[in-house]
């Protein structure tokens, strides 16, 4: 098996070593260089070969936005991933980063980075193993499965579960160790049939779309609503993964293309006709239904499944208000997030699509619900705004 090479920028000695540390001690990653600006990482990517690159944006020299201009420039494909602030004003730079063409972000850690930089391991490991495993396979390497990271996540997060319960000194005498969980040889899961499921009745006109997205989608949905039928009736409400601090800029970024308004939702809002609407981050959004209509709420409940915004929190309200008059998309995402609540609203009669393993960064959240017999259809992303839109069309509201 080959490793997933990465390249770390950053202009931080600390945060290059931190990072740097998190990718060696899992296995099936390896480093392959660091660079401390953009000018250093164009100097470096002429001997390295990285399948992905980790870059910081405020950074002397040559800043990661920079970097992204140039890279253009030199026509360079390798993925990149954001390291970003959560300030308002990083946010604006980081949605503007992925329009230059950057794969996704993460979200740095805070002032205390070596006792924070725990809270984003499992994405720092899931964003790499995601684009830099498709980048990988696409450029002939043999790497391992997907399920081989997230496994390798759960290990971690077993680690940090033991040192906040005994505290780090006790923790390290009974440290669970890569040799507990990661076994020397991976055997990939088998293919699961999926159920099949005969729904409560047959599929009506199409009242309202729910789409449920996380690993790959701002560049995903990005793709889709360029495409979207500028005609199209039926309102969209979106939950994508992404933190507090950034989704508004997102909705503002995909209005600039999108021939539909997009707009960050709002708690209260009366859902209408031809427009989309994103989920804040941490907010799980969800319908609610009154006399005069039927309204977008939010609300910081626990979170569901791991996230907030949850995908299933969306769909199961969507389920239960407007059963077989709704379209549920789910897309690429690690985990399950959206697979059970997606096949509720198969089971109640409405129309569902899920993005197919080829067009997927992670085929994770429509595999789930795949197996699950939540999706009637799966489809390519090239193909997704077209098939919403037909679909949609078809089944028109009166």
């Amino acid at each position: 098996m080959d490793d997933i090479s990465v390249m770390i920028c950053d202009d931080s000695a600390l945060m290059r070593n931190l990072i740097g540390r998190i990718v060696d001690e899992t296995t099936g990653l390896s480093v392959c260089g660091k660079a401390e600006n953009g000018q250093d990482l164009i100097e470096k990517l002429k001997t390295a070969k990285p399948d992905v690159i980790l870059l910081d944006i405020e950074m002397p020299v040559m800043t990661g936005l920079q970097f992204l201009k140039k890279r253009n420039e030199l026509h360079l494909d390798v993925p990149v991933i954001i390291l970003s602030s959560v300030a308002t004003e990083g946010a604006a730079v980081t949605i503007e980063c992925l329009e230059l063409g950057a794969s996704d972000f993460i979200t740095k850690p805070g002032s205390s980075v070596t006792l924070k930089i725990g809270d984003v391991t499992n994405e720092i490991i899931e964003y790499i193993a995601s684009y830099g495993g498709a980048y990988a396979i696409m450029h002939g390497k043999q790497i391992p499965d997907p399920e081989f990271f997230t496994h390798q996540i759960k290990l971690k997060e077993a680690e940090r579960f033991v040192i906040k319960k005994k505290g780090e000194e006790t923790a390290k005498a009974v440290s669970i160790t890569k040799n507990d969980v990661v076994p020397s040889t991976w055997f990939q899961p088998k293919v699961k049939e999926p159920v099949v499921i005969k729904p409560e009745r047959e599929g009506g006109k199409i009242d309202i779309i729910a789409i449920g997205i996380s690993t790959g989608g701002p560049n995903a949905l990005r793709d889709v609503f360029k495409d979207i039928d500028p005609n199209l009736k039926q309102p969209i409400l979106v939950v994508q993964h992404m933190p507090a601090g950034f989704t508004a800029e997102f909705a503002n970024s995909l209005n600039n293309i999108c021939p539909l308004e997009v707009t960050e939702a709002k708690d209260g809002e009366p859902i209408l006709g031809g427009h989309i609407y994103i989920a804040p981050g941490s907010f799980h959004m969800f319908v609610e239904h009154k006399p005069l209509g039927n309204f977008i709420k939010l609300s910081q409940t626990e979170p569901r499944n791991g996230h907030r915004p949850s995908c299933d929190v969306l769909f199961e309200s969507v389920a239960n208000i407007y059963k077989n008059h709704a379209l549920g998309v789910i897309m690429t995402g690690m985990g399950r997030d959206g697979a059970a609540q997606i096949t509720e609203m198969r089971k109640k009669g409405a129309w569902t699509l899920g993005q197919n393993k080829e067009s997927s960064i992670v085929y994770g959240m429509p595999k789930v619900a795949f197996e699950m017999g939540g999706v009637q259809k799966q489809v390519a992303l090239a193909d997704m705004a077209k098939e919403i839109s037909t679909l949609a069309k078809e089944h028109q509201m009166v």
